[in-house]
């Protein structure tokens, strides 16, 4: 890799280091002296700043100069648009780069933050300061002494002092000449004629490799000093600005006398290195000369020439005898590292020879290194005052430091003393930004003293530091904390108005304002409860009671005075103790409770519900009964009422007393209630037909009878009382035609439809009477027979026919196709031969059929029928029993009567389906059909005591009947028809007419029922063939 790839490479990666830095460079060429607002830039346009609409700002856009703190910046940078303008301090190069004469390196340095944070990036903005014209060239002397011995040669050639011009380039010196004295008869250009008109000097410029331009006079003719020995000339020099500007000085040139031979220097340029430390007095270069002369033309005088600077006559002494150069004052290498030594030798009388001398002054690391810090965010009184939400990266001031040695000694690193958040980012050489490395919390550190540090890498180093205060400004960014998230309290009830309960604390982290907490009520609040703002003192306005409100819960804020504030809550909780101010209560000022007379000892009557407000001892209540002990006891916890005897309903039907309810608070708190026991009656009678007084009777319904009227009337009573005694009528069987019905309130039987011809005959309605009797209903049966005819002809007949009807099963209509007495005799005796034949051979028949399968089981039937029991075995039955024959058939010890009720139509829709077999007990049966008892009477009972539905248990000895699934073969079954006597009616043990199924196989085996509650729903009518 050659030097060209090399340092291109550098530059390129010395490029990226600046820019990934967020620092660039540009450079502006300004010529000095402009006046005050001056457009010198636009940095907005210069550096092709472009904003990303994507990427939000913190705050406007700004541009800050940033500078010394006290010094005069020489331009100023318009914040809002970055435009770069002349100040009303002068830009004079002359005092910036004093005693720098290239055209291109004198530079004023500035430097610009571009903000906010977001685009952060530092400019380092370097103007070439353009020199002007405003200095004149000047000698160092008004009158400039020469002295040339008479016997000069000619051209010889002797040094003029050179004029100085402050300004470089083509505005310093470009011209000398020797102008002609007003005395003088004629001049030419560069030279000045004698009276003679001879020429006798001539001025020639000599151009140093610095760049220097020294004059030089040339002798042109022979000096005779008896002649004339001194010449007054006038000297000009002239700059190249434009107007060019010029001075002038004296030039007097004196001939000497003969001097043969000058001083001649043994070197001619010499150059020595002197450490700058060097003392006083230490020798620098000793010169040495010699002149070939003898006596006194031989004596040589050292001294230092005119074009030496004033500096270096006032560090450096030469010795006039010797030529030793020594150090007068204390050289300081970084003041002037060079000094140029012009030395001259003269004999007294001829022209000096000339030597130079250049000394350099050698680094001793004796500077330490400077620290200069221009802030990017304004101190305030020398503390630079920073928010604690400042984003990590924000630049706080540039470092420059600087150490005026060289090479390793003036090599400096720029660090702080101790771990802070902030850190310092290199961007320009010796160049360091001072910026935030992490995030900020005023409530961790308030104040920063960060000490920067510069070292220099001498040996040893030497050490700068420099303080930079930061204050942590405080943001309002921490909530009130409370002491107690969740606050718990406990406070007697009955409390006095005002009553402080406690005090709300909360802090804040933050600092001034921003930790300034007010309290406040959340909206949850009640009005009961009051929150001093300032104190934090909560305090409970009113009197509370527990027994309305035994527990509070609300919120309470805490918010502190930032802006925005910000604020938190806490959760209050207010228990409020109980205090025995509430006596028991009863639910009820007189209970009412209804039993029934069958309860049997210590049965349940009923529950004393008995509250007490106030809670734990002093709600603990205790029950008793002040009078009424030796007939009922109380369960003093629960409450339970229940009996110490009997009832009897017929005896006594209510009971009443006390009950005494007390607390267990301290100050003992107690209330009374009555008690009224009700001996309420059972379900335990049936009905008992008073009309019609005996199954065998029948009335008469003329054909000529108008629907709608009443032809007949059943009526039935009930022993029990209320709704036990609520009696409701129903026809379920013998009305297949459908050309009767019943008012179920009256028991009124009426004509529904008209009569016609196929109508006339004995009706056998089988009527049903059930009472509302909870939990079970009772019902009964009675046969109605009802003769549709005009009139009765033959009432034994009619008899007969009644009789043979009780005979026929219940669920087996009659009154089809019967013969009235109005038929002809002659057919009625046809008829009743044909029946009579047909009667007695099929009672033959059935009669050797039967005795000849006749078993045990049907001699207890056939005694049992003996007994007044009307029996007809069902046909269906019989069949299957022939079927099963050969089954074992183990006879009952106790035949029961029953009532069997089948369908006998069951796809008729006029037909009620009776779904259920009924097995009454005899026991049963025999209590039934008991008299009347007419001095019992009937009442009506509603209960309506609160308790009753909750604590009453029916205790009634009524027996139950399970509802068991019909069989799906039809078991065999007995129709039962029962005479009824005047004061008794035929009646059923259940509330329906029940289908029972036997398990046994023996049809005339009793099987154990279920009962199975009421009728099944009436299927439609039979239509009426006119």
């Amino acid at each position: 890799m050659d030097l060209l790839s090399g340092t291109y490479l550098l530059a390129v990666l010395l490029a990226c280091i600046v820019f990934q830095s967020g620092a660039q460079e540009k450079n502006y060429t300004v010529r000095e002296e402009l006046p005050e607002n001056v457009l010198i830039g636009n940095l907005l346009k210069d550096l092709n700043l472009t904003l990303d609409p994507d990427v939000p700002l913190s705050s406007p856009l700004q541009f800050k100069l940033v500078y010394k703190t006290g010094d005069v910046p020489l331009v100023r940078v318009e914040e809002n648009t970055g435009e770069i303008f002349t100040t009303a301090s002068r830009i004079d190069r002359e005092k910036l780069c004093s005693g720098i004469f290239s055209e291109n390196r004198c530079f004023y340095e500035v430097e610009v933050a571009v903000l906010p944070d977001e685009v952060f990036r530092l400019v380092k903005i370097r103007f070439l300061i353009e020199d002007i014209n405003d200095n004149a060239p000047l000698f160092p002397s008004t009158v400039i002494n020469i002295s040339i011995p008479e016997n000069t040669a000619i051209n010889s050639r002797y040094s003029v002092p050179s004029a100085i011009d402050p300004d470089i380039g083509v505005n310093g010196i470009q011209h000398y000449e020797l102008l002609k004295p007003k005395t003088a008869p004629k001049r030419t250009f560069g030279s000045i004629t004698n009276e003679q008109g001879q020429n006798v000097f001539g001025l020639d410029i000599i151009e140093t490799p610095e760049g220097d331009k020294w004059p030089q006079l040339i002798v042109q003719q022979i000096l005779d000093r008896e002649q004339k020995d001194t010449y007054v000339m006038k000297i000009k020099v002239e700059d190249g600005g434009n107007p060019a500007r010029s001075s002038t000085a004296i030039l007097q040139v004196t001939v000497t006398d003969v001097n043969d031979n000058r001083p001649v220097f043994k070197e001619n340029d010499i150059e020595v290195s002197v450490p700058e430390n060097a003392p006083i007095g230490t020798s620098v270069s000793q010169l040495h000369a010699t002149d070939a002369d003898l006596g006194s033309n031989a004596q040589i005088h050292f001294y230092f020439g005119s074009q030496i600077s004033n500096l270096a006559k006032r560090l450096f002494a030469i010795d006039n005898t010797t030529g030793l150069i020594t150090i007068k004052e204390p050289l300081d290498r970084e003041e002037s590292p060079v000094h140029k030594l012009t030395v001259l030798a003269s004999d007294g009388s001829s022209t000096p020879s000339r030597a130079t001398v250049t000394v350099n002054v050698t680094d001793i690391n004796d500077n330490i290194p400077s620290i200069d810090t221009r802030y990017i965010i304004n101190p305030v009184n020398g503390t630079v005052l920073l928010s604690e939400k400042a984003p990590l990266n924000t630049k706080i001031a540039l470092i420059t430091v600087m150490d005026k040695d060289a090479d390793l000694n003036g090599k400096v690193t720029c660090f702080t003393d101790h771990d802070v958040p902030f850190r310092l980012k290199p961007v320009f050489d010796n160049q360091f930004l001072l910026e935030t490395a992490t995030f900020l919390d005023y409530e961790a550190t308030r104040e920063y003293a960060i000490k920067i540090v510069a070292s220099d890498s001498g040996k040893p180093p030497l050490n700068q530091s420099a303080m930079l205060l930061i204050k942590i400004k405080d943001e309002n960014d921490n909530a009130p904390v409370f002491t107690q998230p969740i606050i718990g309290l406990s406070i007697p009830e009955n409390n006095a108005p005002g009553t402080q309960l406690t005090k709300i604390s909360a802090t804040d982290a933050d600092g001034g304002r921003n930790a300034e907490i007010s309290y406040m009520l959340g909206l949850d609040a009640p009005p009961i409860f009051n929150l001093d703002r300032r104190t934090g003192i909560l305090t409970a306005v009113r009197k509370l009671d527990r027994e309305k409100q035994d527990r509070y819960s609300f919120t309470v804020l805490a918010k502190d005075n930032g802006m925005p504030s910000l604020q938190t809550n806490a959760t209050v909780t207010v228990s409020v103790l109980d205090q025995n101010d509430n006596s028991p209560a009863f639910t009820h000022n007189e209970y009412n409770f209804y039993v029934p007379e069958n309860l049997p000892m210590y049965g349940t009557v009923g529950l004393i519900t008995v509250t007490d407000a106030d809670s734990g001892e002093n709600a603990a209540v205790t029950l008793s009964i002040l009078n009424g002990k030796d007939n009922f006891i109380i369960d003093p916890l629960t409450g339970v009422i229940r009996p110490n005897i009997t009832f009897d309903r017929e005896q006594q039907g209510s009971y009443t007393f006390q009950v005494k309810a007390v607390d267990g608070g301290r100050l003992q708190r107690s209330s009374t209630a009555k008690v009224t026991i009700n001996v309420v009656d059972v379900n335990d009678n049936r009905p008992v037909f008073v009309i019609p007084s005996t199954n065998y009777s029948y009335d008469l319904v003329p054909t000529s009878t108008s629907p709608g009227s009443v032809v007949t009337k059943v009526f039935a009573i009930d022993n029990d009382t209320g709704m036990n005694a609520e009696l409701r009528y129903s026809i379920i069987g013998g009305n297949s035609r459908g050309l009767f019905m019943i008012d179920q309130l009256t028991g009124n039987v009426t004509l529904k439809e008209k009569v016609i011809s196929s109508d006339h005959g004995l009706h056998r309605l089988v009527i049903k009477v059930n009472d509302l009797g909870q939990p079970e209903s009772l019902y009964t049966i009675a046969l109605v027979h009802l003769f549709v005819n005009e009139t009765v002809t033959n009432g034994s007949y009619i008899q007969e026919l009644v009789r043979r009807n009780m005979e026929t099963p219940v669920g087996q209509n009659v009154g089809d196709g019967e013969i009235t007495p109005q038929t002809n005799d002659y057919v009625k005796i046809i008829i009743a031969i044909i029946a009579g034949t047909m009667t007695v051979i099929l009672v033959i028949f059935v009669t050797a059929l039967v005795r000849c399968r006749q078993t045990p089981r049907h001699k207890v039937v056939q005694k049992s029928k003996q007994s007044g029991e009307w029996v007809s075995p069902n046909q269906e039955n019989r069949q299957i029993k022939k079927k099963k024959k050969k089954k074992k058939r183990s006879p009952k010890s106790l035949l029961l009567n029953f009532v069997t009720i089948e369908e006998s139509k069951p796809d008729d829709p006029g037909h009620e389906h009776i779904n259920g077999t009924l097995d009454i007990p005899v026991e049963l049966e025999e209590q039934t059909m008991g008299k009347y008892n007419w001095a019992t009477t009937p009442t009506t009972f509603k209960p309506d005591s609160p308790d009753l539905a909750k604590h009453y248990k029916s205790a009634s000895p009524q027996p139950t009947f399970q509802i068991k699934p019909e069989t799906p073969v039809p078991p065999k079954k007995h129709h039962v028809i029962q005479e009824l006597p005047l004061d008794n009616t035929f009646v059923v043990g259940c509330d329906s007419l029940s289908k029972c199924s036997s398990s046994s196989s023996d049809p005339y085996s009793v099987s154990e029922c279920s009962c199975q509650g009421g009728f099944k729903t009436p299927g439609s009518i039979h239509t009426r063939q006119l």
